[in-house]
């Protein structure tokens, strides 16, 4: 009599809530996810409202929320949606890098900030480094949101001491400063897989779950200064 071997079952598609108030916004959203077998469309909401109650009704594993919504805007939808247990991911929306709800949201726990003008496949990078509990923001955010630090953040602490090795230290400095980690890699001369590595290792070392913590870190404890030009 012949065993019966089981089929290997494919990984379920990381599921996608869209919230946005104009149609057109949602419909280019879709198709461009939809084209990846790894992604899929749970639900699409036209204001933070609904797209509140359709993260609770579906409970997606990542939502992707417009900043600028009637009725509850993106912000407080996102509060809402984080509040929830287990809660997705959220990935805010903007037309500007300019934003001033840039720097609450990332304080309010956001996984990424994406352009709506940016290429599909920052789009498909955001959402799936989300998914791994990672955080990837659209160069043109980045530099926003380090500008915000470099305005608003209180006077610095003294660091502690997480014994950071020197090279830790700099990955640091260059991510507080904005920089990819394929620019990392270019300025300090070593393979981007190496930068990934050094940061994994200071995020464990300083408690820190994402590149935005990174960069708040630094500006609260001094480790970059206001006003501080990149490297």
């Amino acid at each position: 009599m012949s065993e019966h071997v089981s089929e290997p079952t494919e990984p379920r598609p990381i599921g996608v809530l869209i919230a946005d108030d104009q149609a057109m916004i949602r419909a280019g959203l879709r198709l461009m996810l939809e084209t990846q077998p790894d992604l899929a469309v749970v639900a699409e909401a036209a204001d933070g409202r609904q797209a509140v109650e359709l993260a609770r009704a579906h409970r997606p594993d990542v939502a992707l929320l417009d900043i600028a919504m009637p009725h509850v805007n993106g912000l407080e939808a996102a509060r809402r949606i984080l509040a929830a247990s287990p809660a997705p991911r959220v990935i805010m929306l903007t037309m500007y890098d300019t934003d001033d709800n840039l720097d609450r949201s990332l304080h309010a726990g956001v996984s990424g900030f994406l352009l709506k003008g940016s290429p599909p496949e920052h789009l498909f990078a955001a959402v799936r480094s989300a998914a791994r509990g990672e955080i990837l923001l659209d160069p043109a955010v980045t530099g926003r949101v380090v500008d915000a630090y470099r305005r608003t953040s209180p006077p610095p602490q003294p660091p502690p001491e997480p014994a950071l090795t020197a090279r830790e230290q700099q990955v640091l400095r260059l991510i507080a400063q904005g920089l990819s980690n394929a620019e990392i890699a270019a300025a300090l001369a070593i393979a981007e897989a190496t930068v990934s590595t050094h940061l994994n290792r200071l995020l464990a070392k300083l408690g820190l779950r994402d590149r935005a913590q990174v960069v708040r870190h630094a500006y609260e404890t001094g480790l970059v200064r206001p006003g501080e030009p990149p490297p």
